[in-house]
């Protein structure tokens, strides 16, 4: 078990599906626990209530001081609490408390990475208005990371097999996507594919960016955007070595990366990425964060209030973000090196 990457897995939106599936995924998968050792930082007593969603006894869940403590018996799911138990949280309803129980255990999980407890985190969904209402203005998770570990470049990454759509912008209204994509971030952006692409041994990798307006602007018929930002972008990154190309019409470069032609894709804004990944891959995805000086995968999925308690959320989302962590874990000290070697 030493030789394992230990995942601390967050908990997310206690009113959520997150206690649910958290316990599918660690009971009924038990050939995770030979490629990790998964320690849940969050909260027993939501655990304990989501045992009787799922049908399992409740005295599975255990709390250990430390992830060192781990055992990574696949019969228990062992859990570092933060803070006060949680179990009165109304489930599937908007609760400050479970918005700021969610903050919490990211911060906690983080605190944990850089002492070097954990190799990599994993996150269950939280709910941005309830973690707003919990006092924490963040637009998500991985804004939120970013804070703790004090990095300003960073990219939200959708992938499925080997591919990967990075994001210039996220989780901001589409007034300020398009204010957001500077010559400035595009170049982080490309750089940051780069370092990824020549970590995972592949440098020369072609990169597809996907243009902002329709037709990548038409020849500025549709805007200047593509031609006064995305292009030179582009002209710049293949002077640095990247192998860019674009922009391209999105409709055009989407389709051709599902179908196996780009695995690096560039895409401006978040439902230019998130709505046709999610059409295609669904619970096959997961979204990492690379930028970070140690790995982040996540589900690829909300909170899920509408069916929280009833039991029949799907893990498979949250048993694949921690199946991608643990392969990534032992290498992800290149991934961050090599981000910081092109970026600074």
């Amino acid at each position: 078990m030493s030789t394992l990457p230990v995942l601390g897995l967050t908990l997310g939106d206690v009113a959520g599906i997150g206690p649910e599936i958290t316990l599918r995924a660690l009971l009924e998968h038990a050939d995770l626990r030979e490629e990790c050792v998964p320690v849940v930082v969050g909260d027993a007593g939501a655990l304990r209530r989501a045992a009787s969603y799922v049908g399992v006894d409740p005295a599975v869940v255990v709390t250990i001081d430390h992830p060192s403590q781990a055992t990574n018996d696949p019969g228990l799911v062992e859990v570092l609490q933060v803070g006060e138990e949680m179990e009165e949280v109304p489930v599937g309803e908007l609760s400050a408390v479970a918005g700021d129980g969610s903050y919490r255990f990211v911060v906690a999980a983080c605190d944990l990475a850089k002492e070097g407890a954990i190799d990599g985190i994993v996150t269950a969904p939280l709910n941005k208005a309830a973690m707003h209402a919990g006092g924490h203005q963040y637009p998500g998770h991985t804004e939120l990371l970013a804070e703790q570990f004090d990095v300003q470049n960073f990219s939200l990454v959708l992938s499925a097999g080997d591919l990967y759509f990075f994001h210039l912008t996220t989780h901001v209204s589409l007034t300020q996507a398009i204010a957001g994509i500077t010559p400035e971030r595009t170049d982080d952006v490309l750089d940051l594919v780069q370092a990824f692409a020549e970590a995972m041994g592949r440098p020369d990798t072609r990169v597809g960016v996907a243009g902002l307006n329709p037709h990548a602007g038409e020849n500025r018929l549709f805007g200047d955007e593509d031609a006064d930002v995305l292009e030179p972008a582009v002209r710049r990154a293949r002077e640095r070595g990247i192998d860019a190309h674009g922009p391209l019409p999105a409709d055009a470069l989407i389709p051709q990366a599902v179908q196996g032609k780009w695995e690096l894709v560039v895409v401006c804004y978040h439902d230019q990425g998130h709505a046709p990944f999610k059409a295609v891959y669904g619970d096959d995805g997961v979204n990492i964060t690379v930028g970070l000086p140690v790995v982040r995968v996540s589900v690829d999925h909300g909170t899920a209030f509408d069916i929280a308690g009833t039991g029949v959320a799907r893990e498979a989302s949250l048993v694949l973000a921690a199946r991608r962590a643990a392969a990534l874990a032992p290498g992800w000290d290149t991934v961050w090196r090599t981000a910081q070697r092109v970026t600074v």
